[in-house]
């Protein structure tokens, strides 16, 4: 099953990409709330060295508030991850795909919520490949 809607993103610098995604979301309604520096974190933690990698924990909080009014424990799964990353000469963002919620809970009533952040993680994502 797949659970990614993924962008590669070419001649982009890492900064430059993070930077697109962050307006590409709040362009969609949704802020970051928060951010894992993968890389550096396992830098620090255990010395390991690896490619650029940060997670970035979006939320548009009326989406937000329709799932948790469906299921309470739906913030086990917000925010909405999404990660850019390096990969190879390239950047990646990949968005967890929103419909992985209905899947697990299997809820109805969530499909709805799911369709409209698919619709903006869409939109997001599919303005980083026109940029």
């Amino acid at each position: 099953m797949a659970y990614d809607r993924t962008v590669r993103l070419t001649d982009t610098d890492f900064g430059t990409a993070v930077a697109a995604v962050r307006r590409a979301l709040a362009d969609q309604g949704f802020g970051v709330l928060t951010e894992i520096d993968v890389r550096a974190t396992l830098k620090a933690k255990l010395d390991h060295d690896m490619e650029d990698y940060l997670i970035l924990g979006a939320c548009n909080p009326p989406l937000a508030h329709r799932a948790l009014e469906a299921d309470r424990s739906i913030g086990l799964l917000l925010p909405c991850n999404v990660v850019v990353r390096r990969d190879g000469d390239h950047a990646l963002v990949q968005a967890l795909d929103p419909g992985t919620m209905v899947t697990v809970t299997g809820l109805d009533a969530l499909a709805p919520v799911a369709d409209e952040a698919t619709a903006r993680l869409d939109a997001a994502l599919s303005s980083l490949s026109a940029a």
